[in-house]
């Protein structure tokens, strides 16, 4: 007894499987549209000092960073838990860590890393320093005058 397999026909909607076996829409596929995404929906949330660090070259983990801070624990973990909706309503799978303190939340959107801090925890670990931005002090740190630099006596210079 003969057995024939019948090969399906090519459909026109079948797409490759996207990188890092997350399942990505093609939309959301590119990252510059995912950050954009992602800036608009912590915006939209009244997410604090969003920074959006490109992380092109410097790394192989992300194409792009995102850092906010929530005023509070229960901020921090509302905002994470509406971008993890709104992240799912898109089709992208992220992954979280820290839901539990909400302290530091950081949801891995696989070409995008979305990190949501505390202010006073954003502050100690600095992120944007480490990854080479220049970030302005925040309005309620203090303030240090800068150190005059030593006046050079012109007698002690030979003048």
């Amino acid at each position: 007894m003969e057995t024939t397999i019948n090969p399906k026909p090519a459909s026109s909607d079948v797409q490759e499987p996207p990188s890092r076996g997350k399942d990505v829409p093609a939309d959301v596929s590119d990252a510059s549209v995912l950050v954009d995404i992602v800036c608009r929906a912590l915006d939209d949330d009244k997410a604090e000092d969003v920074s959006v660090i490109d992380l092109s070259g410097k790394t192989s983990i992300a194409d792009f960073m995102v850092i906010a801070s929530g005023r509070s624990s229960r901020q921090v973990a509302a905002l994470a838990d509406r971008l993890l909706r709104r992240l799912k309503d898109l089709g992208v799978r992220p992954a979280t860590e820290g839901k539990a303190n909400a302290d530091w939340v950081i949801v891995d959107a696989a070409s995008v890393i979305v990190h949501i801090f505390r202010p006073e925890v954003r502050a100690f670990y600095n992120l944007e320093k480490m990854w080479g931005l220049t970030s302005a002090p925040a309005a309620d740190a203090p303030q240090t005058p800068p150190v005059p630099a030593p006046a050079q006596d012109s007698a002690r210079l030979g003048a």
